[in-house]
């Protein structure tokens, strides 16, 4: 069942529906999207993330960050071992999973009424990320860096995020090619056992694309929210918004809220952010507008 909200007017861009999922996770938890856009928080348990790395490194650090989050709005907290920016150093399986196996374990116990997402590309992380009591996996590369990773989470049953990468920045036609790269990532979902339902997107802004890409693709979400998956926006703080205003990453608030009340508007129902309480508030305000427009 969905429900039809204002469109965005932009090129290409139509908005879709809100997508409507009621997921039962582990440990009695409801998640449900369809009536306002959920907020995820980024937890980087990273010395080297380009915004924030080393400030949540020990357990305690994490978890007080976690529960700051929550307070300020965040939905889901996505927690990552590995930092993802450009010219970032691949981490081992083993460091990978010191760095995130006690930080889940311990963020469940402080707040066990909140999902958790396990942010990595390695099925073995995600498998033992579950076992630890992560709800949600989310892959940088689209379930296509690792084989098994579909098959764990068809095992696990939970929600898992195919964001579009690429290793190199070979387009014939910029969106018509996320469009075929993640239609793809679906296809190796459904392969893999993974339900229709459980599949959420995510367009990848800031992966194998220069500010000018990551501008295009913003204007034509619509695109994507119209394959009939639910769409996650991750934008917080990254390049080219910094490069397009000129501001270091610090700085970057506004300009991310600028994407996150474009993306709402095309249709995208998830935010990942680092800024939790000014993009809840972002977020609540474009939803009065969105969701309740076609009900008053």
């Amino acid at each position: 069942m969905t429900e039809k909200h204002a469109g965005f007017h932009g090129n290409d861009a139509a908005a879709a529906a809100p997508y409507k999922r009621i997921y039962e996770l582990d440990g009695g938890i409801r998640l449900e999207l369809g009536e306002r856009t959920l907020i995820m928080g980024i937890l980087n348990a990273t010395p080297d993330s380009f915004s924030d790395g080393g400030r949540y490194n020990s357990v305690e650090a994490a978890v007080a960050h976690a529960r700051a989050m929550v307070e300020e709005g965040a939905d889901i907290i996505d927690i990552g071992g590995e930092s993802t920016r450009p010219g970032f150093d691949p981490v081992p399986l083993e460091e990978e999973l010191r760095r995130v196996l006690p930080v889940i374990r311990a963020v469940r116990k402080a707040l066990p009424h909140v999902p958790v997402s396990i942010d990595t590309y390695k099925a073995e992380t995600a498998r033992l990320a579950l076992e630890a009591g992560a709800h949600i996996v989310n892959d940088v590369w689209g379930l296509k860096a690792d084989p098994r990773m579909a098959q764990v989470a068809a095992e696990y049953g939970c929600p898992v995020i195919a964001s579009h990468n690429r290793h190199a920045r070979d387009y014939a036609d910029l969106v018509p090619d996320v469009v075929a790269d993640l239609r793809a990532s679906v296809a190796i979902a459904r392969a893999g056992g993974v339900a229709d339902d459980a599949i959420w997107l995510d367009p990848g802004i800031g992966f194998a694309k220069t500010t000018g890409d990551n501008l295009r693709l913003m204007g034509s979400l619509g695109r994507l929210t119209s394959l009939g998956y639910p769409v996650l926006l991750g934008t917080s703080r990254k390049k080219f918004i910094r490069e397009t205003l000129r501001l270091d990453a610090g700085e970057a608030a506004f300009g991310t809220a600028a994407t996150v009340a474009l993306g709402i508007a095309q249709g995208c129902q998830i935010m990942r952010v680092h800024d939790v309480r000014d993009m809840k508030r972002c977020a609540s305000m474009a939803d009065a507008i969105m969701y309740k427009s076609t009900t008053t």
